[in-house]
């Protein structure tokens, strides 16, 4: 078994499973996948941290437990369309495409953008559509996603991404105010209508441009 063979399986065994990691579809696609591959030659030794990794610019990769745990509430079927939002680097969209159908990776960073699509690339995976630009109007590529997952921490979830949702839809995020927790929350769509729960406490960076908008002052 090489390190990284090693430091994956670790990351499985002390990071995923003893933190209610139990969906086996989402182990084994975390299993599937080089962490190493995606992130940049600099963070490679420790490509499999619990922590956030720094990938420059002010954006991050979600520490694997946080993103773990996001995909599992997610429930993303094998038929599913799903939309990933400030996909940065494509580790998460690679993730999601093991899961589901097929994924548009929103990213408004092109060398992000281009580092994801070689990671794709090098793992054979060709269901994830990057598409670069504005992230906040999320993609009307199609008509509606069964899943969207941001893969950073937003200050409110937009209304357009929202409208997105498809019926039976889910929508997972850490939700983080100008102060305060973030928490991931979960947001559904039955019978049109959105719900929103807090699933547990969580901490990530925002993604940019997705801080809270100052409210109109007359």
């Amino acid at each position: 078994m090489s390190g990284y063979e090693a430091a994956r399986a670790n990351m499985i065994e002390r990071q995923l499973q003893p933190n209610k990691i139990t969906d086996e579809r989402v182990i084994n696609a975390f299993a599937s996948l080089r962490r190493e591959v995606f992130v940049p030659e600099k963070l490679r030794a420790i490509a499999y941290s619990d922590s956030e990794l720094a990938l420059g610019t002010g954006r991050y990769l979600m520490a694997p437990m946080l993103a773990a745990r996001l995909l599992q509430a997610a429930e993303i079927a094998r038929g599913d369309n799903v939309l990933v939002v400030g996909a940065g680097v494509g580790y998460e969209a690679a993730l999601t495409a093991l899961l589901g159908r097929s994924v548009v990776a929103l990213e408004a960073d092109s060398e992000l953008a281009r580092q994801g699509r070689a990671a794709l690339v090098e793992h054979r995976i060709a269901s994830v559509n990057f598409l670069e630009g504005a992230q906040s109007q999320g993609s009307r590529s199609r008509t509606a996603y069964d899943a969207i997952l941001f893969a950073g921490a937003i200050a409110e979830i937009p209304a357009e991404i929202s409208a997105q949702l498809a019926e039976g839809g889910r929508m997972v995020a850490v939700v983080k105010p100008d102060s305060g927790v973030g928490r991931a929350m979960l947001t559904t769509r039955t019978g049109g209508v959105l719900a929103s729960r807090v699933m547990f406490d969580a901490a990530t960076p925002l993604l940019p441009g997705f801080a809270r908008k100052p409210a109109f002052v007359f």
